[in-house]
C-alpha cells in the first residue's frame, strides 16, 4: 500500500483517482501552517508520494526527512517551489502537469493586456471612490497594434492566437522554436532585439532559468519601443521590478500588468504597486475551476501510473515515457541494469562508459536504458541508494563521462545493447546483451568471447586457460562446498575462456579461494543480480 500526501486545496478529483486504485492510501493536508519546509519535514516521513500546487515548499529540509518518497506531482507547469536538483539527488522523481492550465493561462495574459490597454481597473477603483474620470483613463486600441510574446510554448502560442483573433501583429523571440513552426501559427518569429524594438505589447512566457531572471531590467527596458505595454504571466524573478518602477516613472513603459512576483504575496511597501500605471492580480494565471479539475487528475494519473506501474510521465528531472512505450522497452530496462550491475561489481574503480544501442534497440526510446546502466553499474560505489532517477546525477558527481551511440547496423542479433568501459585493461572492458523471444534477456558477449549466458541471480564470472578438466574440476569443487549449478554456459576464443556460472546459493569466501587454486584458472568473481 502506497501513501500520498495532497496539498494545497487541490481539486477533489486527484484524491478520488488515487483512492480508486485500491492500493493508495490518500492523506489531505490543506494547513498552510505546514507549507513552510521546516514543518513539512515534520510531518512526510512515511509517505511515498506528494502532491501539490504552488503554496507548498519543498527543499531539501523536507527531502532529508522523507525516507519513503518516490514522487512529487506538481498540480500545474512551474516547479519553482521545488528542489528539484535536491529530489534528483535522493531520486525523487518530480512530476508536473503541462497543459492541464494552458488556456486558463493564456486566457489571463490577454485579459490582462486589454484591461491594461483601457485602463479597466482604475476605472472600476475611480468609481467605487465616487470619481468619473473618463478623460484621464483614455486608453489605447490593440486592433493593429503589435504583441511581441518571449517564448513560444504551449501558453505562449495560446497567447499568440487569441492576439491575432484581436488582429495584432503577433511576433516571437524564442531560440528553440523553428521559423516554420511558427509560420504555422502564423507569428513571425525575430530576435529579442527585434521584438523589444518593434512591439507595442510585451507578453513574458518563459519558464524561470538562470538565463531569464531579471531579464527585463534596466538595460532591455532601455531597449524597448518608448511607450510599450508590458504583461507578465510567467515567473516573477523574470522582471526587475525596481528597474520596471523607474521605466514607469520615466515614460519609457506606458503601464504594466504583473500576476506574479518575485515573493509571493509581494511587500505591501513596495512602490510599485502603488503606481497609477500598473496593474495586478495575485497569481490568478492558473486559477480556473476548469484548470484546477484538469491538472489534479493530470498529476493524480501520472503519480498513481508511476507508483503503481513504474511508468513516468511529463517529469521533469527523467526521460518520461507513456505505458506503450514502457511496455515495448521494459525487457531491455531490467536487461541494461542487470549488465551495468555485473560490470561494476567486477571493477574496483570507475570508469567512463559508452553505451551503444544497436539495430532494433537503436529504434526504442533509449534514455531510459542508460539511466538504468548507470543505476546497476553505480550501485557498487555509493551507499547512497541509486535508482533511475539520481543514476545520471551521481555518475556526474564522480566524475563519469556518459556517452550514448546509435547504430542501424545489424551484428548477430536483432538488436543489441552494449556498455564498454573506456580506458579499462585490466578484463573484459565490454558486455553485450539482448532480448530473445521479446522477454527473455541474455549475455551474448563479454570482452570478445561469445556466448549465451543468463543474467540473474548469483553467478561466478570464470575466466581461465583453455584446458580440458577445467570444468569438471570447476564442478567437483562447487559440489564440495554444497553449491548447485543452475546453469553453465563457456564460450572460449584462441586458448582463453570465460565461464558464466548461475548458482543456486552464494559462495562464501572460502569457495572463491578454492576455485580461484584451481588449475588454469585465471581469475574468479563473484556478482548478484
Amino acid at each position: 500500500m502506497f501513501k500520498v500526501m495532497i496539498r494545497d486545496n487541490m481539486s477533489p478529483v486527484a484524491r478520488e483517482i488515487l483512492e480508486a486504485t485500491g492500493k493508495i492510501e490518500v492523506v489531505e493536508d490543506f494547513d498552510k501552517a505546514t507549507n513552510a519546509p521546516e514543518r513539512l519535514a515534520e510531518i512526510v516521513g512515511d509517505f511515498h508520494g506528494l502532491a501539490l500546487r504552488s503554496g507548498t515548499k519543498v527543499d531539501e529540509r523536507v527531502l532529508a526527512a522523507a525516507g519513503n518518497l518516490r514522487a512529487i506531482g506538481r498540480a500545474g507547469i512551474g516547479v519553482d517551489n521545488i528542489d528539484v536538483r535536491a529530489a534528483t539527488d535522493k531520486g525523487v522523481v518530480v512530476m508536473n502537469a503541462p497543459g492541464g492550465n494552458t488556456v486558463t493561462t493564456g486566457e489571463h495574459a490577454i485579459s490582462l493586456l486589454l484591461a491594461l490597454a483601457r485602463n479597466i481597473p482604475q476605472g472600476t477603483m475611480s468609481l467605487k471612490k465616487g470619481r468619473w474620470d473618463k478623460k484621464l483613463l483614455t486608453g489605447v486600441e490593440v486592433t493593429g497594434k503589435t504583441l511581441g510574446i518571449m517564448g513560444l510554448g504551449n501558453i505562449g502560442r495560446v497567447v499568440a492566437a487569441l492576439a491575432r483573433g484581436l488582429r495584432m501583429r503577433v511576433i516571437a523571440a524564442d531560440p528553440f522554436v523553428s521559423p516554420e513552426a511558427a509560420e504555422a501559427l502564423h507569428v513571425e518569429m525575430v530576435s529579442r532585439e527585434e521584438l523589444y524594438r518593434e512591439a507595442d505589447f510585451i507578453s513574458l512566457h518563459v519558464p524561470r532559468l538562470k538565463e531569464t531572471v531579471n531579464m527585463i531590467n534596466a538595460e532591455t527596458l532601455a531597449q524597448m519601443k518608448p511607450g510599450v505595454r508590458l504583461v507578465n504571466c510567467s515567473r516573477g524573478d523574470v522582471v526587475d521590478l525596481d528597474a520596471l518602477y523607474e521605466a514607469l516613472e520615466s515614460g519609457q513603459v506606458a503601464g504594466a500588468a504583473l500576476d506574479v512576483f518575485p515573493t509571493e504575496p509581494p511587500d505591501p511597501t513596495m512602490p510599485l504597486l502603488q503606481h497609477p500605471r500598473v496593474i495586478f492580480t495575485p497569481h490568478l494565471g492558473a486559477s480556473t475551476g476548469e484548470a484546477q479539475v484538469k491538472v489534479a487528475e493530470m498529476i493524480a494519473n501520472q503519480m498513481a501510473s508511476y507508483l503503481l506501474n513504474d511508468v513516468i510521465v511529463n517529469a521533469v528531472n527523467f526521460p518520461s515515457v507513456s505505458r506503450e512505450v514502457m511496455d515495448r522497452i521494459r525487457p531491455y530496462l531490467n536487461l541494461a541494469e542487470k549488465m551495468g550491475a555485473l560490470m561494476g561489481q567486477l571493477m574496483t574503480r570507475v570508469f567512463d562508459i559508452t553505451l551503444i544501442y544497436s539495430g532494433d534497440v537503436a529504434d526504442l526510446e533509449t534514455r531510459p536504458l542508460t539511466h538504468a546502466a548507470l543505476k546497476g553499474f553505480l550501485g557498487s560505489f555509493t551507499d547512497k541508494p541509486v535508482n533511475y532517477v539520481n543514476a545520471r546525477a551521481i555518475a556526474k558527481a564522480k566524475g563519469i563521462k556518459v556517452k550514448e551511440v546509435l547504430s542501424r547496423d545489424r551484428t548477430d542479433y536483432a538488436g543489441t545493447l552494449r556498455i564498454r568501459l573506456e580506458g579499462y585493461e585490466d578484463g573484459p572492458d565490454e558486455i553485450w546483451g539482448t532480448i530473445f523471444g521479446e522477454k527473455y534477456p541474455r549475455i551474448v558477449r563479454f570482452g570478445k568471447i561469445y556466448m549465451d549466458a543468463i543474467p540473474e541471480g548469483h553467478m561466478i564470472i570464470l575466466q581461465n586457460i583453455d584446458q580440458p578438466g577445467v570444468i569438471g574440476n570447476v564442478g567437483t569443487m562447487l559440489g564440495k562446498h554444497d553449491i548447485n549449478i543452475g546453469r553453465f554456459q563457456l564460450g572460449r576464443l584462441g586458448d582463453r575462456a570465460t565461464c558464466m556460472v548461475n548458482i543456486d546459493t552464494p559462495a562464501d569466501e572460502s569457495t572463491i579461494k578454492d576455485l580461484q587454486a584451481l588449475p588454469h584458472m585465471i581469475s574468479v568473481e563473484q556478482v548478484h543480480l
